[in-house]
């Protein structure tokens, strides 16, 4: 399924930038590379939007370079991010999370 727009919630854009802040802190100029990573993982589901798995009635990609996972819904033709979220935190904690985006 080819799908025509993605559209990041402000609370991923808020995660995406929490997690770059976080990496920044371990090594200056890692954030930025976490960033870079996280959006080319968000921007292949033009392709492949809908291929993977559900968690918590969202889909969930993994994303390539750092332990986050990038949850998902599709309505119609667009995609829109819900959450960016590490995947090191407690699975109650990330269950929260999501149902309070939903």
């Amino acid at each position: 399924m080819k799908l025509k727009n993605i559209f990041v919630l402000k609370e991923a854009a808020d995660d995406l930038n929490e997690g770059g802040a976080f990496y920044d802190r371990k090594e200056t100029g890692i954030g930025d590379y976490f960033w870079d990573s996280l959006i080319a993982d968000i921007e292949s589901l033009i392709i492949y939007a809908g291929i993977h798995n559900k968690r918590y009635g969202l889909y969930r990609i993994f994303a390539k370079r750092f332990p986050y996972a990038i949850y998902y819904e599709i309505v119609e033709e667009v995609t829109y991010v819900i959450a960016v979220l590490p995947m090191r935190q407690d699975p109650g904690w990330i269950k929260k999370k999501l149902k309070k985006r939903r």
